[in-house]
């Protein structure tokens, strides 16, 4: 089933699931070496890079935005919110630089019964961080994965007629619809089947065939649209040139290097204590609450493995799976893609489509979902049950939420929120030095919705100079701007050429501008303001190096202790590096006690 979304374009224990995000550990709080969130990787990870459990400010991290996006998870579980409540349970996993550095569960795996009802607590399932989820349209990514090794292999091309694999293929129409635009969603094909695969009768190949009739409604290459038979086709494209069954080729190509031993199509019994509960089938009527049966009607009449849904998994497999793409294919030694393949995931081949940005399978550039970890090289997915999983190349960092929203049925609010919160809060954490070394000041656009940092009075008669460093990270309706006021601050006004906003652009930049202070008694103030707007929230902004000077003297410098400014919205970060001065820079006392002239 389909994530609701745009779809068309034209051209451990139960006490484990309640785990601090910070859990402080054996030992002294150690500051780690995160390069940064300004200061992105071009390449992968190097490929001996292997997960390991340790607590944020062991990784270099910000404790506090982690802290507080376990708050909301749990938050999210409870129906006494009334309009905040998002699904019965989750479980969540983030990390960086190969430190996972938040794992937590939260609400129930199991909460309500038959008849749609909560269940007495004692017979409610909690969920824990080995709870397996209903991945959902998470599946896609594991069927673009095998086509990628096919891929490697030589036994597919990604510009050749998929009939040329799959004669049967050719029918109703779609004899030109290419590999690549079966795994990019530009094939022309509709979202689902009609009539629904569950509907027609005969088995798994009756159904098969149903699939190779359907018709496109758009010639291929022409629109985008999210389509499941897409995955569905290129299901059957695999099992014919390999001759294995999809769930053959996803264990022995991907989950079995890796060690993926929670993930699979059609779970076995014993993992039942473990598996997440979704809805209660009425169309078709399966009973219900299912579990370890797979959500997706369509994908269940296929005997529980297709193309477009169907694959269970836990927080850590995926983890294994996410840093096996960071490290460009391999983990522990067992590579499952070439680091050309996994190129062709993270390549954007849907410029045509403004905003459904695509690689093999995966989706690129999402903020809807991604949050502060957008940028043009972030990969990921969503599926239909509350799932997500994204993966940012430039920080080499990721985060995995599982949900069970569709527990008891399918009415819950959209998990978008979490989506973009768990994103968000790791980006949140990552430090971003200043080029300089210096300190930095940060507007965190989760408080105020629009918050300032203000200088104190400036005095001059002539010609100023303002000077500083800023990393913006914002929705498209809010950013980071300059103001100045000669009145004491009753009025202000934008400094040209200051505004800065935007997703993604991971770089620090440095602005220099000219001012005239002119006539004024009260002095010449500036503040920046970052106002947070828009349904997707960025990362926030980060101001540092700040100086003001005249044509002889430095006025004022944000590094020294006599230039204060006032913050609302804002905080200072005393970020790790501080705690060593960088070598060659100028320490504080040395630069501030000096006579500040000008260089």
């Amino acid at each position: 089933m389909p994530e609701p979304r745009t779809a068309t374009a034209s051209a451990a224990s139960s006490a484990a699931g309640h785990e601090p995000a910070t859990d402080p550990g054996p030992g002294p709080q150690i500051p780690g070496s995160s390069r940064g969130f300004g200061r992105p990787y071009e390449g992968f990870a190097p490929a001996g890079t292997v997960l390991h459990r340790t607590t944020p400010g062991r990784a270099g991290l910000d404790p506090r935005p982690l802290d507080a996006f376990a708050r909301q998870l749990a938050e999210w579980t409870d129906p006494a919110r009334g309009g905040g409540y998002l699904f019965p349970g989750a479980t969540a996993l983030l990390a960086h630089e190969g430190a996972v550095v938040a794992r937590l569960a939260r609400g129930d795996a199991l909460r309500y019964g038959p008849d749609g009802r909560e269940l007495p607590p004692a017979e409610r399932v909690p969920a824990r961080t080995d709870t397996v989820y209903d991945l959902a349209s998470l599946s896609k990514l594991f069927t673009s994965l095998v086509a990628a090794r096919q891929i490697d292999a030589g036994r597919l091309r990604l510009d050749t007629p998929a009939a040329r694999y799959l004669p049967g293929f050719a029918a109703a129409g779609k004899g030109r619809i290419t590999i690549r635009q079966l795994l990019t969603h530009t094939s022309g094909l509709p979202a689902d089947p009609r009539p629904p695969l569950w509907q027609i009768p005969g088995g798994r190949g009756a159904r098969a065939r149903a699939v190779l009739r359907t018709a496109p409604l758009n010639a291929p290459g022409t629109h985008y649209r999210y389509s499941d038979l897409n995955m569905l086709s290129m299901q059957l494209v695999l099992e014919k040139v390999t001759g294995k069954r999809l769930d053959r080729l996803v264990r022995e190509g991907i989950t079995e290097p890796l060690g993926m031993t929670d993930t699979a199509y059609n779970p076995p019994r014993s993992w039942l204590p473990r598996i997440a509960a979704t809805s209660n089938q009425r169309l078709p009527d399966r009973g219900g609450p299912l579990r370890g049966s797979v959500h997706d009607a369509n994908a269940w009449a296929m005997g529980g493995v297709a193309g477009h849904a169907g694959v269970f998994s836990t927080v850590d497999d995926l983890a294994l799976l996410a840093q096996a793409l960071l490290n460009g294919g391999a983990y522990r030694g067992h590579r499952v893609l070439s680091r050309h393949a996994v190129t062709l995931l993270e390549r954007d081949y849907n410029r045509r489509f403004p905003r459904h940005d695509h690689g093999l399978g995966f989706e690129l550039n999402q903020p809807w979902y991604m949050g502060g970890l957008t940028s043009p090289r972030t990969l990921g997915h969503t599926g239909f049950t509350g799932t997500s999983l994204v993966i940012d190349p430039a920080s080499r960092s990721f985060a995995i939420l599982l949900t069970n929203r569709v527990h008891p049925d399918d009415t819950t609010p959209s998990t978008n929120p979490a989506r973009v919160a768990a994103a968000t809060a790791l980006a949140r954490s990552i430090p971003a030095r200043p080029p300089g070394g210096g300190r930095s000041w940060y507007a965190d656009p989760g408080g105020e919705a629009a918050g300032t940092l203000t200088t104190p009075a400036v005095h001059a008669d002539g010609p100023l100079t303002v000077s500083y460093d800023a990393l913006v990270d914002s929705g498209a309706e809010g950013g980071l701007v300059l103001e100045r006021s000669t009145d004491g601050g009753d009025t202000w006004h934008a400094v040209a050429g200051t505004e800065s906003s935007g997703h993604g652009g991971r770089a620090w930049q440095h602005v220099r501008v000219p001012l005239d202070a002119g006539p004024s008694r009260a002095g010449l103030r500036l503040r920046w303001r970052f106002t947070a707007a828009g349904p997707w929230e960025g990362r926030g902004a980060d101001v540092a190096g700040v100086r003001v000077t005249d044509a002889t003297r430095v006025l004022l410098e944000s590094d020294c202790p006599h230039a204060p400014l006032t913050a609302h919205g804002w905080r200072p970060l005393a970020r790790p590096w501080l705690l060593a001065p960088d070598a060659g820079r100028t320490s504080d006392a040395v630069r501030c006690g000096a006579a500040h002239a000008a260089p």
